[in-house]
């Protein structure tokens, strides 16, 4: 009922629009839904508030809600259960050295799991979106597509082929065998490239257990994707889990940062979820102004933070 007041709070007094028809004439009128309130953003069903210092990004549901010092244009307060960390294309296609991953996206597993166990803990689900592909997906790609993703730059190297097999500890398989490793090796096949199920396109060394744990214990969910976001078109998998749970809030990280990360952020930006990227458990291969460009506009679009801005609030939020 407290809620209910609140929203009924914001439409009690309406903004008014006015224009001058081609005869000079004045006419205003009403706009139905938009409250008055200047230190609103939004209208009554989806809004944030502009506080002193920071935002409210709670839509007024501000139970257990938990403040997050953020370095610019924050505090934030969320909503815990409107929230979600977004984990994308931590995949061996991406990182295992085998498959000559990129060892920047390797160095931040160690802190993507500290931030996963933190958000878990604090109440809020984990999101894995990455390349998973079916047979229909792959014929229905585009030609843009099917050349960015060639090794050779034939078709014939692209999604859906052959990855061959590779070698690697049986003790340690998120690493290659060399002459250096100990313990006897295995053989493993890849896969097809990026399709649903293959090796090369689940996630990388401890991140496999921390996902599959995750989906068996109810806390993470995984959502296969077809195009660089998670979030394009008209709804994606994942889109229709964030509306089915009324989920607003969403922290990206994963890896490339400029290229499925940015890209998922930005199509959730797009369709009215509220954006942060948390920048060290992102990575890319490309170069360092690429990072420039998604740090200058996720700051225009929502905000940016490390792990280490926030750890403390949730660790906080867990033993309330």
């Amino acid at each position: 009922m407290k809620f209910l007041k609140s929203l009924l709070a914001l439409c009690t007094v309406l903004p008014q629009a006015t224009w001058v028809n081609c005869r000079g004439h004045t006419h205003t009128k009403r706009l139905t839904g938009v409250p008055n309130d200047p230190t609103i953003f939004g209208n009554a069903l989806n809004f944030w508030k502009k506080l002193e210092t920071g935002w409210d990004l709670t839509r007024g549901a501000t139970i257990n809600s938990i403040t997050l010092p953020v370095p610019q244009n924050g505090p934030i307060v969320i909503q815990p259960n409107a929230s979600a960390l977004v984990i994308i294309d931590m995949q061996n296609f991406f990182l295992h050295e085998s498959l000559n991953g990129d060892p920047k996206g390797r160095a931040i597993v160690p802190t993507t799991i500290t931030l996963i166990h933190a958000f878990r803990n604090a109440g809020m689900p984990v999101l894995w979106t990455n390349w998973g592909m079916t047979d229909y997906d792959i014929i229905n790609m585009p030609p843009a597509f099917i050349q960015g993703f060639s090794s050779d730059d034939t078709s014939l190297t692209s999604f859906g082929s052959e990855m061959g097999t590779v070698v690697v500890p049986q003790s340690d398989q998120s690493i290659a065998a060399t002459s250096t490793t100990s313990g006897p090796n295995i053989t493993i096949d890849a896969g097809r490239k990026l399709t649903r199920g293959s090796w090369n396109a689940q996630p990388w060394g401890e991140l496999f257990i921390e996902q599959t744990e995750g989906v068996t214990n109810g806390t993470d969910f995984y959502f296969n994707k077809n195009r660089l976001s998670g979030m394009w078109g008209a709804s994606t998998p994942m889109q229709t889990w964030l509306q089915d749970n009324s989920i607003t809030t969403l922290f990206h990280g994963g890896v490339n940062i400029d290229q499925c990360v940015f890209g998922t952020l930005i199509d959730a930006y797009y369709k009215g979820y509220d954006v942060i990227i948390v920048d060290d458990i992102s990575a890319t291969t490309s170069p360092s102004f690429a990072t420039q460009m998604v740090d200058y506009n996720v700051a225009l679009d929502g905000w940016r933070v490390n792990s280490t801005d926030i750890l403390p609030a949730l660790v906080d939020a867990r033993r309330t």
